[in-house]
């Protein structure tokens, strides 16, 4: 029997090849929104483009240079829990606009079922589609519905993979994250519990924290 014997730094290299290739095929997804890992504080945002209500791509980090600024992720216009929130941004847009910030809100949602989002909850801040959720898996908020999840959304007249015109049945994990000019994160809130979301006032009081 022949045995094989390999010196230390050989074994390294090795075990950092394995570790690459590992990674290089590592999902940008989540398997439940418990498992997200989202960017952290004091990081980057990611260098990501969106759509406008118009189809038009947006990067996120060339809005982030105009002023400092609220992005708000959120599953979609057909999610009531969204809505509220959504409703309950606007009731704090004036003074987040008074301490200099600028509301974004990203959806899964196609560019053109924002304008009935927009309408339904008399909104006057900016949402964004993120239909093919590149900007939710660059956030590290991106997860994937179990299939029978999909299916009892469905029965409730719920088809996400109309909605964003995709098949990949990913939803971002509801969260907050305040970016200031340089495109760092300052404060960020991200919840697995699609029915809970950041407070208004608390959302204000960090804007004004960190102004």
């Amino acid at each position: 029997m022949t045995l094989l014997r390999f010196n230390t730094p050989f074994l390294t290299l090795i075990a950092l090849f394995f570790l690459f290739h590992t990674n290089s095929y590592a999902q940008d997804y989540a398997t439940s929104a418990e498992k997200v890992n989202p960017v952290l504080i004091s990081s980057t945002i990611p260098d990501v483009s969106v759509k406008n209500t118009d189809g038009k791509n947006l990067n996120l980090r060339d809005l982030v240079k105009e002023q400092p600024t609220i992005f708000v992720f959120y599953r979609g216009g057909w999610c009531p829990y969204c809505n509220s929130h959504l409703a309950d941004l606007k009731t704090i847009e004036e003074d987040l606009s008074k301490e200099g910030y600028k509301v974004y809100a990203i959806s899964a949602d196609r560019p053109e079922l924002l304008k009935q989002t927009m309408t339904k909850n008399e909104l006057t801040y900016t949402l964004l589609s993120d239909a093919p959720m590149t900007a939710a898996k660059a956030f590290g908020i991106a997860f994937k519905m179990d299939d029978k999840t999909v299916e009892r959304y469905k029965s409730f007249d719920i088809d996400i993979e109309k909605d964003s015109g995709y098949d990949h049945h990913l939803l971002p994990a509801p969260a907050v994250f305040l970016v200031d000019q340089e495109g760092t994160i300052k404060f960020s809130y991200v919840n697995p519990n699609y029915k809970e979301r950041i407070d208004g006032g608390i959302l204000l009081a960090a804007a004004k924290a960190f102004n």
